[in-house]
């Protein structure tokens, strides 16, 4: 019998028209997202925990999982990429390709003005660019691919970071021009011209052209209709008050899911869309992920009873004012934060900042574990009473202060699922859809801070910094920063909104280029980054876990390599273009300091063409 298939896919079918046009870009912008969510619902091990794994201020913390990547240094490799480390190399690829995509069918698309063409190029080329930023700074070297290719092609060569970084440069100029304010669209959501902006910031940083990133910071942050947020606006959302009960403030407001896409939000540059209970709607399992494991016999009341249980509504033993549950999240701790993002970076002045909005237990926003009670009704005696680690007579009260004993802030993870919340028999709240931040106006400011102090301008950015911290109310403001003060104030503001990792690897190439010292008075070099790094020195000063010899969880230490600012090339995509050599970084096996790489972009894109 013949065949006779009922429909096939053709490209140039597929994407000859407006609406699958729109289709592809829905799929760049759903797969954005991705990084932060994963592209579809998944329990632990979302792919921003493994950024942050490789970072000052968190770690892994599953314990009982005795493949926990700790330690990196002697267990990363081309052909192990623990956690979401493979993900980040195969998806981001994947989001150039469905970038490159559009631009390859754009032109073809009949009943669109040139201007509108124009509109999905930019866009495209600012998911290109965006991947590409990721890719440079977590792979260093990679193969530049900018187009969709009429045939396999297995001869890649690497293109050389510095030459990508200036193409994406150069990409994100024309981005600028060709995309529309978001006041002159009508759906929030899609990249405008603002996100456009700010990526080129990120890319004037990275190719040292530090006085392009004040200007364009500038344009952004006065000529743009963007604010910060001063006062409380949009929903008050305070659920479950009688047992988490939450005074109103601008940074909680800020960070309610309901009120990060609504026009009134003035600091929104790029939102990323998830709704429950919707076509694109994937539950974050964001408490899950980051809140401590607190339902767990390690943690006991000074009588011997477990300290919290979680109860469904249902359950004899549950009380309302108790419902940790439901109020707070049932975590487990995938990754959990070190004592530096807990304590010590709260410190500016030598003081403990106590009125920052974003450390801020009194008003509900910053969750410590001393603020949890004991819920067990049958602990008559500790009933009611506030946690505690120690006995009265010192002993620890909690067997793995890993997992099951942090700080977290409340306002940043607190995402609601209603499916789980409103069962009466449900003990489970991981944490639902909910739209999330790309870029917002705060990090524009810590970002022309950044830009500043490379160009010698400390005052200017001391300001800007000081503009972030008086918006979260806090006492203490700087007279004087140096990069340290730049960065610790981005792991205050943008916590699981930045990528801590990339970003940390960005600013030390940045620092590098720009000669300038950081906290503790040392220059680098790019040339051998992989040796010495700011980030590294970040990991060595800062980090209570890596290389300290303190924590062993199933036989494996917590430890960091300055290699490690450098992912490995994945083994299995060097052994698929069989057709030259893909360069792989210093400190792996395979690396090869003779490799041939491109050291132009436009010889790795006239290179394309050829297989």
């Amino acid at each position: 019998m013949k065949p006779e298939p009922q429909s096939f896919f053709e490209p140039d079918a597929t994407f000859s028209t407006k609406s699958g046009l729109d289709a592809a870009m829905a799929i760049c912008d759903r797969h954005l997202r991705g990084y932060w969510t994963n592209t579809s619902s998944q329990d632990i091990g979302l792919p921003i925990n493994s950024e942050y794994m490789f970072s000052d201020v968190a770690v892994a913390g599953k314990t009982d999982d005795g493949a926990i990547f700790a330690d990196i240094a002697t267990r990363l490799s081309p052909t192990s990429l623990p956690e979401q480390l493979g993900h980040f190399w195969t998806e981001t690829y994947n989001g150039v390709k469905y970038a490159n995509t559009i631009l390859r069918y754009v032109g073809s698309v009949d009943g669109l003005d040139e201007a509108t063409k124009n509109q999905y190029r930019g866009r495209a080329l600012f998911h290109r660019a965006f991947r590409y930023m990721a890719l440079c700074f977590q792979f260093k070297d990679v193969p530049l691919v900018t187009k969709i290719l009429e045939s396999p092609k297995v001869n890649y060569r690497t293109t050389r970071r510095e030459a990508i970084l200036q193409k994406m440069t150069e990409d994100m100029e024309q981005a600028v021009q060709w995309v529309p304010d978001q006041s002159q669209m009508n759906m929030v959501g899609l990249v405008n011209k603002g996100a456009c902006r700010q990526l080129l910031i990120k890319c004037y940083l990275a190719t040292g052209q530090f006085e392009k990133a004040i200007k364009q910071a500038d344009t952004l942050i006065n000529l743009s209709g963007y604010s910060l947020m001063t006062n409380n606006f949009g929903t008050f959302i305070s659920p479950y008050a009688g047992t988490w009960p939450i005074t109103r403030n601008v940074v909680w407001d800020l960070h309610r899911p309901e009120n990060k896409a609504i026009g009134a939000n003035k600091e929104t540059i790029l939102v990323m869309i998830n709704r429950n209970n919707t076509d694109m709607g994937v539950k974050m399992n964001s408490m899950r992920n980051w809140l401590p494991f607190l339902d767990n016999g390690s943690t006991k009341a000074p009588d011997g009873k477990q300290a919290v249980r979680f109860y469904p509504t249902s359950n004899a033993s549950f009380r309302a004012q108790y419902d940790y549950v439901h109020a707070i999240g049932r975590g487990i701790a995938h990754i959990r934060p070190t004592y530096f993002a807990q304590k010590s970076v709260w410190y500016v002045n030598g003081v403990d900042d106590q009125g920052d909005l974003r450390h801020n237990s009194a008003v509900g926003n910053w969750a410590r574990m001393d603020s949890i009670k004991y819920n067990d009704p049958s602990s008559t005696a500790w009933f009611g009473k506030n946690l505690r680690l120690y006995s009265a007579s010192g002993a620890l009260l909690c067997t793995d202060t890993v997992r099951n004993w942090f700080d977290w802030p409340h306002y940043k993870y607190y995402i609601e699922d209603p499916t789980e919340t409103q069962n009466p028999n449900e003990a489970n709240h991981r944490g639902g859809a909910g739209d999330w931040y790309c870029y917002r106006l705060a990090e524009t400011y810590l970002l022309r801070a950044e830009a500043k102090y490379y160009s010698g301008d400390i005052a200017g950015a001391t300001a800007d910094v000081n503009v972030v911290r008086q918006r979260a109310k806090c006492a203490q403001l700087f007279t004087t920063v140096t990069i340290g003060d730049i960065m610790d104030e981005r792991a205050r503001e943008l916590n699981m909104e930045e990528w801590r990792f990339t970003e940390l690897s960005r600013v030390s190439y940045c620092l590098a280029l720009s000669g300038k010292s950081d906290e503790w008075g040392n220059t680098y070099s790019v040339d051998n980054l992989s040796e010495n790094s700011y980030w590294f020195q970040r990991i060595q000063h800062y980090s209570d876990f890596y290389n300290k010899g303190r924590v062993t969880v199933k036989n494996r230490s917590y430890t960091m390599a300055p290699h490690n600012i450098n992912w490995p090339i994945p083994q299995s995509a060097i052994d698929a273009n069989s057709g030259a050599r893909i360069h792989q970084n210093p400190g792996y096996s395979g690396y090869d300091a003779g490799t041939a790489m491109w050291e132009k972009w436009q010889d790795a894109v006239a290179d394309e063409d050829t297989h």
